[in-house]
């Protein structure tokens, strides 16, 4: 898997001073991507153990509040495999730092109803997520006031609580 590139204090994808991870790789090729260089599976650099190290050694710093994976696309299954005991690794070390990811796929129709489905890592990387931000960026539906989203369609989930509830738990910017 190839990332795109690393922020080490974002503000913009997350609550509070976030790492922001960006792999590569997308199929969805929406309108008006803001990132349509990382369509490409091989552009930027191999996700290596010293990319991992660099992230994680971000992560220990008291005033990051959390890691946030983008992309690209993180639900692409090559990312899926290519990011899962790197995302466990987060959580088992950061357990109270949130995880959050950005897809274009629908967590009810792609994610729930299909690739948790048929992929086993799909549903140890959704075990790994605090709060997922879904759907496809529709250019029609952008929506600057929207905090964490870019067009009004998606949705911010809080992954643990829709999982354990059979339910869509949707996250509000007080939470």
């Amino acid at each position: 898997m190839n990332y795109a590139g690393i922020k080490k204090l974002d503000v913009a994808n997350g609550p509070g001073l976030r790492v922001t991870l960006f792999v590569s790789g997308c199929t969805h090729h929406c309108k008006g991507c803001f990132n349509q260089e990382t369509w490409d599976f091989n552009y930027g650099e191999p996700f290596r153990k010293e990319t991992e190290e660099e992230i994680i050694k971000e992560l220990k710093r008291p005033e990051v509040a959390g890691l946030t994976l983008l992309g690209g696309e993180p639900f692409e299954r090559a990312n899926q495999q290519g990011l899962l005991s790197f995302v466990k690794r987060v959580k088992a070390e950061f357990p109270q730092k949130p995880l959050w990811c950005y897809t274009g796929y629908d967590f009810e129709k792609d994610i729930l109803g299909r690739m948790a489905r048929e992929w086993e890592e799909t549903r140890e990387f959704l075990a790994c997520l605090d709060i997922l931000v879904d759907g496809e960026f529709i250019e029609e539906k952008k929506d600057l006031s929207l905090r964490f989203r870019g067009s009004s369609n998606q949705k911010i989930i809080r992954v643990p609580e829709s999982l354990k509830n059979g339910r869509l738990a949707l996250w509000e910017p007080e939470d």
